[in-house]
């Protein structure tokens, strides 16, 4: 009778969510953050952005061959990786629920925004903020960033 009374409890925590294991392998149950990330892996958006980055990540490990780290298009690169890490970063905050959005359009507006920023990073090299090539770069920049708000919000 106690044995009952004790399996009756626990099918009670693990049907009120309370007790939560997977089936397979005795961990807890997938998260809320484990769903986003899934959802994100296999959006269409995460797509476009790891593919430019694994092409970057390439030609990084190509030019390292024959360059030192100070060479202008290292430096370039890994500008550019960084840019597009925290894009990904930022599309991973998504809520699975709004995976819907993360079309290969936002991953297009998102990929050509950090194109953009690295035209700016350039620009800003060589000259300062209120030259007109900046304020041009530093506007188009603005314009991508928008497009990508209004998608994401």
């Amino acid at each position: 009778m106690e044995s009952r009374k004790i399996l009756f409890a626990f099918a009670l925590l693990l049907s009120s969510g309370i007790l939560c294991f997977s089936q397979t392998t005795n961990r807890p149950a997938k998260t809320e953050q484990n769903l986003t990330v899934q959802s994100v892996r296999s959006s269409a958006a995460y797509a476009e952005i790891l593919l430019k980055k694994t092409e970057l990540q390439s030609d990084l490990e190509s030019l390292l061959l024959e360059y030192t780290d100070e060479h202008p298009k290292v430096n370039e690169i890994r500008f550019v990786l960084g840019s597009i890490q925290k894009e990904a970063d930022r599309i991973f905050a998504a809520k699975p629920s709004e995976a819907s959005k993360l079309t290969v359009a936002l991953g297009k507006l998102i990929i050509r925004k950090v194109e953009l920023e690295t035209d700016l990073w350039s620009l800003l090299r060589n000259y300062k903020d209120d030259h007109p090539d900046v304020k041009r770069a530093k506007r188009k920049v603005e314009i991508y960033e928008a497009a990508i708000k209004e998608i994401l919000l």
